[in-house]
């Protein structure tokens, strides 16, 4: 496992980033931090937006999953058939946010053994971004603009209808609620303790979540509009 890790996400990152680094970022580290984060979202781009959609669409049809828990809420059975004739009306899938979260590890493991390790061989003979912030040390700075965006990204993802009349606020909404608050909570505490590098990748992958999400609740919107 181990030798795959290195092989075929550990050894390609670490070569792009040294490629863009050396011929394309002029020697400034936060430079080829940020091309790199774009190259990476650009070439996932397919399923980091599908996963995205897929979680945002099974927030806005809590109500409608709801009411099949509610209708069949003596029949298991009967309740995971109308459930998954659900999630293929919408062609969605229930795992997206787990799936998102998978994609994202190994791509995160990855750079932080790099920034970790690779900053004390001499790799790149600077860890300054913009010729004042140490990408080598910790910052806190970092840390905290890559939590703001996290936070916005998770209330630009919440579901914005409400529950219907008489019916009690769905408790996968509520997680999520709570999770928009833990989430950026916890990125904080885990990037303060981690070399100002990762915070920077973290802020700009997440900026890009942000611009995603934004398109993605557009054409939700319409879709919601026409009866989800």
């Amino acid at each position: 496992m181990t030798y795959l890790f290195n092989t075929y996400i550990y050894a390609p990152i670490l070569s792009v980033l040294i490629f863009i680094y050396r011929y394309v970022a002029f020697h400034d580290l936060g430079v080829a931090i940020i091309i790199l984060t774009v190259l990476v979202r650009v070439v996932l781009f397919p399923i980091f937006f599908k996963s995205a959609k897929d979680q945002s669409l099974m927030q806005r049809i809590q109500p409608r999953i709801q009411e099949i828990q509610e209708k069949h809420k003596d029949d298991k059975e009967a309740q995971a058939k109308a459930l998954m004739s659900l999630y293929k009306e919408h062609k969605l899938n229930p795992f997206a946010g787990f799936f998102l979260l998978l994609l994202q590890l190994p791509i995160f493991l990855a750079l932080f053994q790099m920034f970790t390790k690779e900053l004390s061989t001499g790799v790149f003979d600077s860890h300054m971004f913009l010729g004042f912030v140490d990408l080598g040390a910790k910052s806190i700075v970092l840390a905290i603009i890559a939590a703001f965006l996290q936070y916005f990204q998770g209330k630009l993802a919440l579901a914005p209808a409400k529950p219907k009349e008489g019916q009690k606020e769905n408790s996968t909404l509520a997680v999520a609620k709570i999770m928009t608050v833990v989430g950026p909570a916890v990125t904080v505490i885990i990037l303060i303790n981690l070399p100002a590098a990762l915070g920077l990748y973290w802020a700009v992958s997440t900026a890009f979540s942000v611009a995603q999400q934004v398109y993605i609740n557009r054409a939700l919107d319409k879709v919601t509009q026409k009866g989800v």
